[in-house]
């Protein structure tokens, strides 16, 4: 006859491992809730940075409606736009190795 409590022991080591596996590697497991955790982790940082851009563009977006000295600037600087009777001058450096003043002219008489 064999013992009853070592039918016990086996069942509760048997419970004890499948449980432990749940714990483990489960849907709720210890493994993925430091998965999750990474990930809300680098969430939180892309957020803030975003939060950040927001308040910079909110900022720009309400010095745009409330000055013009802003949106001149800014046609000045992405559309290039000038004032009436404003003299623009751009210089362009020569591109380096390019041959500018070589005193060869071409004359047609």
């Amino acid at each position: 006859m064999q013992d009853p409590g070592r039918w016990m022991r086996f069942g509760l080591a048997t419970m004890a491992l499948f449980l432990g596996y749940a714990l483990l590697f489960g849907k709720g497991g210890l493994l993925r809730i430091r998965v999750l955790s990474q990930q809300m982790a680098a969430q939180q940082s892309i957020n803030m940075d975003m939060q950040q851009r927001n308040a910079a563009l909110s900022a720009e977006v309400q010095d745009l409606r409330k000055g013009s000295d802003a949106l001149e600037e800014r046609a000045r600087a992405d559309l290039g736009m000038i004032r009436d009777r404003e003299v623009y001058y751009r210089y362009v450096e020569p591109a380096p190795g390019s041959v500018t003043g070589s005193g060869s002219a071409v004359s047609s008489r």
